[in-house]
């Protein structure tokens, strides 16, 4: 009567369960041995990416020049940004 489609949804089954165990088990070895990991939030909750994009003051200056250059800032909105770095 059943005509095996019992057997075909138990080996179904069968291998679902046996490959999610395998997935549990090679996720929690890689977690282990330091394969998965996150970056520690900073103070400002912004994690490392803020810390390692923040330019300094050289580099600021030198986009804020390059910006100049294309055209993207007046004269004056170039001097008033040049003055808020504290370089001249």
């Amino acid at each position: 009567m059943g005509g095996g489609g019992g057997a075909a949804l138990t080996f179904l089954f069968a291998a679902l369960l046996i490959g999610g165990l395998t997935l549990v088990i090679l996720v929690g070895i890689r977690a282990m041995v330091g394969g998965v990991s996150r970056p520690s939030p900073s103070p400002e909750g912004r994690g490392d990416v803020a810390r390692q994009t923040t330019p300094t003051r050289s580099e600021a200056r030198r986009l804020l020049d390059e910006r100049y250059a294309r055209g993207e800032l007046s004269t004056e909105e170039y001097r008033e940004h040049v003055d808020n770095l504290g370089e001249a």
